[in-house]
């Protein structure tokens, strides 16, 4: 009885620790996901790089970077310190993430090969650190409670607070930097930035503050060999990672390409901010996935949502310039995606079991590192580039204040049927996943046998 009792205590989270473990991710959005949503368009049509040097920047730094996320993961194994493995790195990184990130933002007076130099080394430096922060997130998630539902739980309430992150920084940064320069763009967005560079620091340290990891039992070191090992036969991880990264490639897509749809093809840039403001209805999405993955599963789910944002990805495209049913679209799109990537990130951590299981080797943080930050790094660089290339064979020009027909297409190719293909994609791996599914019962309870002995 007293066993069990300890084993309810150590495995059952408080709800305020998954709130918190939530502002982690929270903290990550609300500066990342202007990167992702705006890099692109703050480039060109701010900074005044070519559509061509822009993507290129983008594609080679998230390149390098997705490489790195390996290598991240194996320095969060070997990590060991009071904190624990992930924990400490929520602390360490605060500071160099959001004064990097906002340095991305405030663009010296520079000309020539000087001001690409900068956009790229920034770039790189803020993509890079990134994933010092967006890996101890998620290979954090198998540490602090070893229960399945504790951690769909958490990761639910972790992804709606990142949701609202990336809804309070897409939503808000455009019409803020107009406010704050008052008719200087590059001021406006230094500052706004700035600001959301504030409440990410302080919503890391308050994380860092009241988190705990307990479920550590691997004590010794994991070689860099050995974390290669771990992927061996561990086949429900490659299917997470294949179609992961398809997914964020075509999530990014569809992102890059969202400035310039309404900007151009719209003819109103505020709904670019409206349209991203209703973004936030994809917390529904979210925080039903629970429930909905008790009736279809795990794998079962993440299809459903990836059929759902492709079928508002295809309202959209029917919409044309009808604003409203557009707007329905997009929200369907946005439940859909949502719910999409909580699934991803919540099956990562059951592939870091199954890994244990299949090799001995327990790497959360190598697993992790490549099943969330190599895919979120790799889609982000391969999806922008994709919207670059298509918009410049189509004749994109930012100097333009107005675009043509044919680049006003290669607009709309990019932002609703690109992401339409890559998504159908995703969702045929994903099929493959319910085989490896069916069996998690036997490895959690092989696992927790192991680890009594």
């Amino acid at each position: 009885m007293n066993t069990q009792k300890k084993e309810v205590s150590t495995n059952t989270l408080p709800f305020h620790r998954k709130v918190t473990y939530g502002f982690t991710d929270m903290a990550g959005n609300i500066l990342f996901c202007i990167i992702g949503s705006y890099m692109l368009y703050f480039f060109t049509n701010v900074y005044g790089l070519s559509i061509t040097t822009a993507g290129t920047i983008l594609l080679l730094g998230r390149f390098v970077d997705a490489f790195g996320a390996p290598f991240i993961g194996i320095l969060v194994d070997h990590t060991h310190s009071r904190f624990g493995k992930s924990r400490p790195w929520f602390l360490w990184m605060a500071l160099p993430y959001s004064v990097v990130i906002w340095l991305l933002f405030t663009t010296p007076n520079l000309s020539g090969n000087s001001k690409i130099i900068y956009a790229g080394v920034m770039y790189l430096l803020a993509d890079f650190i990134y994933i010092t922060l967006s890996t101890p997130i998620t290979a954090v998630l198998p540490n602090i409670t070893s229960d399945s539902n504790e951690r769909m739980s958490a990761n639910s309430i972790r992804l709606v607070l990142g949701n609202v992150g990336n809804w309070l920084a897409v939503t808000f940064v455009i019409p803020l930097a107009a406010l704050l320069g008052n008719g200087n763009d590059k001021k406006g967005w230094s500052m706004a930035v700035g600001m959301y560079a504030i409440i990410a620091f302080v919503l890391l340290i308050i994380a860092f503050l009241d988190m705990r990891e307990k479920n550590i039992f691997q004590e010794k070191v994991i070689s860099i060999k050995d974390s290669f090992k771990s992927t061996k036969g561990n086949w429900p991880w490659v299917i997470i990672v294949l179609s992961n990264v398809i997914f964020w490639t075509s999530y990014a897509t569809r992102n890059a390409a969202l400035p310039y749809y309404f900007q151009y093809n719209m003819g109103n840039q505020h709904l670019t901010s409206i349209f991203n403001g209703f973004s936030i209805i994809q917390v529904i999405g979210m925080a039903s996935v629970p429930f909905i993955a008790k009736y279809l599963r795990k794998w079962g789910t993440t299809v459903l949502m990836l059929g759902i944002t492709i079928i508002g990805q295809l309202m959209m495209g029917i919409a044309g310039t009808n604003v409203n049913f557009a707007l329905i679209g997009w929200c369907i799109v946005c439940i859909g995606s949502g719910s999409a990537l909580t699934m991803f990130f919540a099956m990562i951590g059951d592939t870091v079991d199954f890994g244990e299981w299949k090799t001995g080797i327990r790497a959360n943080g190598f697993l992790t590192a490549i099943g969330a930050s190599f895919c979120i790094q790799m889609g982000q660089g391969i999806g922008p580039f994709i919207t670059s290339v298509i918009m410049n064979i189509f004749g994109f020009d930012a100097a333009n204040k107005t675009q043509t027909k044919h680049s006003m297409q290669g607009i709309t190719f990019s932002f609703i049927w690109v992401p339409i293909i890559i998504c159908a994609i995703s969702l045929a791996i994903m099929l493959f996943y319910r085989k490896w599914e069916n069996n998690e019962h036997i490895v959690k309870s092989d696992l927790e046998k192991r680890h009594l002995v």
